[in-house]
């Protein structure tokens, strides 16, 4: 009896009990103010679904005005971009939700903030016309949209932004091409003299004279790799003083294609030198591809067949020192050279001769006096040292452009001319 009493007692004052009221005087069914309605869906108080069904909720929002759709400028194509901006009376609604129709059908595709002005919808087929329609969306709700705007992506064939970048190209190709043609012409072209490449004679007929024979080691990449490449070009020349003077020649190789590239010049230098007979393809061979092991391998042979003449160029690593340090132990005269700046100290410290950095790349056209190579060889240099003079004019320009306003100008326009967008 007790028991029930207790219950009935309980389930009295549950029945009693009241939530407290919404701040504001609110109405508690519906969330919204108790007098006057729910007011706008954009401002503070969120209203209630039924409220929703008769309010007029575009003049409550922030209307969307100029809304557009144009091809993005600059680009490869598949790309529009959408602009808006967002009326002066009312609220702006939480987020904005991007519909694109194309064929019958309507994908959604991106919520973005309303205050943002802008879209870039990519992923589109070049010359499709797409229509678009920018729905606005507060608390969780739908409250108005625009009207449908088309917009078409296509690819531009140029790039405007990139304007001074092709200014610079263009007088960079004349300066290289005006050098190029001095040479044709039978001008004579200053390169200054490179020891190293200088030397490669007085090395070839040493071992010659000593009877001795010539080791060239170029490098540990790849024939995609630049220095590899340039090496070769400077492997034919050695390979021609090598014939010439009746040397034998070794070129122990560490990637398979090199070293049929390199049997090729060798080959082709003989043949130019009127001497096949003396070509042995045996010496030009392969050892490994393990780094480590063609050092090993390298070490050995100067060990063994003691060089007079060590060529040391291409791409080098952390067995640069261990192959000059035993090059130099057994006497020879070494020529190296390569553009990896870790390991040219080491060159420097072990070799007679090296070939730093351009160097490098620069000896096809001093070994072969090519005017086509020599031209472009001078030309370049024409073009670093103009492009040296634009640096320290425009870091005079920008320092005195605060003062002075013709200096404003003249960095303005450097900047255009350098500009990548």
């Amino acid at each position: 009896m007790k028991l029930v009493l207790m219950s009935v007692l309980s389930l009295a004052l549950l029945a009693g009990a009241q939530p407290p009221g919404p701040p504001g005087g609110q109405d508690p069914g519906t969330g919204c103010p108790a007098a006057g309605g729910c007011g706008s869906p954009c401002g503070a108080v969120v209203p209630c679904a039924s409220c929703l069904a008769t309010l007029d909720s575009t003049a409550a929002c922030a209307a969307i005005t100029g809304f557009g759709v144009a091809d993005v400028p600059n680009d490869a194509g598949g790309s529009v971009e959408l602009v808006w901006d967002l009326g002066s009376e009312g609220a702006p609604p939480d987020s904005l939700e991007v519909l694109r129709a194309w064929a019958d059908s309507t994908l959604s595709v991106a919520f973005v903030p309303a205050a943002s002005g802008s879209f870039v919808d990519e992923g589109l087929r070049d010359g499709v016309e797409y229509g678009y329609t920018l729905v606005s969306w507060f608390g969780g709700t739908s409250v108005g949209s625009t009207a449908s705007v088309t917009g078409i992506p296509s690819a531009q064939w140029f790039n405007t932004g990139r304007l001074g970048m092709f200014v610079i190209l263009v007088l960079l190709a004349a300066v290289i091409l005006t050098y190029i043609e001095k040479a044709r012409r039978g001008h004579k072209l200053y390169v200054r003299e490179i020891a190293g490449l200088s030397a490669v004679d007085d090395a070839v007929g040493r071992a010659t004279e000593m009877g001795r024979p010539v080791l060239y080691i170029p490098g540990i990449m790849d024939m995609d790799d630049i220095q590899t490449i340039a090496s070769m070009v400077i492997l034919g020349r050695v390979a021609s003083k090598v014939a010439e003077y009746g040397a034998n020649l070794l070129v122990p190789n560490t990637r398979s294609v090199v070293m049929s590239v390199a049997q090729e010049v060798v080959k082709e230098a003989y043949l130019a030198a009127g001497r096949p007979d003396a070509f042995r393809r045996e010496n030009i061979n392969y050892l490994t591809d393990d780094q480590f092991g063609y050092a090993a391998g390298v070490d050995g042979i100067m060990v063994r067949q003691r060089p007079a003449a060590i060529f040391l160029l291409g791409t080098f690593y952390a067995e640069s020192l261990i192959l000059a340090e035993t090059g130099k132990s057994v006497g020879a005269i070494q020529i190296a050279g390569t553009a990896m700046v870790s390991q040219l100290p080491f060159f420097i410290a072990a070799c007679d001769y090296t070939l730093i950095g351009e160097e490098l790349f620069a000896a096809s056209a001093y070994l072969s006096r090519e005017p086509k190579l020599l031209g472009s060889l001078k030309g370049q240099d024409a073009a670093k040292l103009v492009i040296m003079l634009l640096i320290i004019l425009g870091v005079a320009a920008s320092t005195l452009g605060s003062v002075w306003q013709p200096a404003a100008g003249v960095a303005d326009f450097l900047r255009f001319l350098t500009r990548v967008e």
